[in-house]
């Protein structure tokens, strides 16, 4: 347990620490430069970019979370305080988070780290000579450490940091379920449900119809009401997987720790009204180069500090520090 975030005591209880940011922050404005990326596969993701635009100046590729995007404001966040620091940062939206559908049937998912992969060499080769970092919350920190296990020596990262990660898809998918956390399960299958209806509507208005009968193939989308609903009937036939226990055991995270050589700060709250407590890791887990930060609270990318007038981040302080602190070895 780490001493050096002091949870608000305005905001008792994960669930409070959970929601501050999405529906009380005050917005971050920040001036970016988007870029589109198209994949090898024909489809295409957005990237923000900001901060200094120096060729040799650090750059941080940052990932959001389920139902996010780059306009999450603890990826602004983020971008802000890297800026101050002198360091440039891109955020990258998942397929389809821009604001707008993307090209293909298939979409995002917990462990889609073969776009990642791809982001990556894109900015490896756009600025080759700035170190590169990158930073996953959530589900963009599960997408993160997968990678980060089966690329191995071969990551492109000088470091990485992942935030509230999801480390057993399954087990997850059974926490966010039970208690207040179904108000969570509610609000993502309404935002994941919209995702799919959104491309039907593109698909249709195109005339792509083969494209539109791949998602009408998948069934009725009225009765999902939970993650194995959802990913047993979208996500697991979209992208490859035979059923939603399929897709969790290939895609958590957890199973990817042991293999990772990058440098790599994990940050946690045993609080996490999405995560249970036996879903973490055990020490022996962790590859040598993991330095797993563990907090008593913090919610689900909460960590708010600070007064009720002036709230502050921790992860907008600690993750900037880190990654100075890796810069400089």
């Amino acid at each position: 347990m780490s001493p050096t975030f002091q949870p608000a005591w305005w905001l008792p209880g994960p669930h409070l620490q959970t929601l501050w940011n999405p529906l009380c922050r005050k917005p971050v404005v920040l001036r970016r430069r988007r870029e589109r990326l198209w994949l090898a596969d024909g489809d295409f993701l957005d990237l923000d970019w900001h901060g200094p635009h120096s060729a040799d100046a650090p750059l941080v590729l940052v990932l959001h979370g389920l139902t996010g995007s780059s306009d999450s404001l603890y990826v602004v966040g983020l971008q802000q305080a890297l800026a101050a620091r002198g360091w440039a940062s891109v955020a990258l939206n998942w397929r389809g988070c821009s604001g707008e559908p993307n090209r293909l049937a298939r979409g995002y998912h917990s462990g889609a780290s073969e776009d990642l992969a791809e982001t990556l060499h894109h900015l490896r080769a756009q600025r080759p000579r700035a170190p590169l970092y990158a930073v996953g919350y959530s589900l963009g920190g599960n997408v993160l450490l997968k990678h980060l296990g089966e690329a191995g020596g071969d990551s492109l990262l000088h470091g990485a940091v992942a935030v509230s990660v999801p480390f057993r898809l399954d087990q997850c998918a059974d926490r966010i379920g039970q208690g207040f956390s179904r108000v969570y399960q509610a609000h993502f299958m309404r935002e994941m449900v919209a995702y799919v209806r959104s491309k039907q509507r593109l698909f249709a208005d195109l005339g792509q119809a083969e494209r539109l009968a791949t998602l009408e193939r998948l069934g009725p989308l009225d009765d999902l009401r939970t993650f194995w609903d959802f990913d047993g009937r979208i996500t697991a036939p979209l992208h490859g997987f035979s059923d939603a226990q399929d897709y969790y055991q290939r895609a958590s995270s957890r199973y990817f720790l042991g293999r990772i050589r990058t440098p790599t700060l994990i940050i946690q709250a045993a609080d996490d009204p999405f995560v249970f407590r036996h879903s973490l890791p055990e020490p022996a887990e962790l590859a040598p180069g993991i330095e797993f930060e563990l907090h008593r609270h913090g919610g689900h990318v909460g960590f708010v500090e600070g007064t009720l007038r002036r709230p502050a981040y921790y992860l907008e302080r600690r993750i900037p520090q880190w990654l100075t602190a890796q810069a400089a070895t």
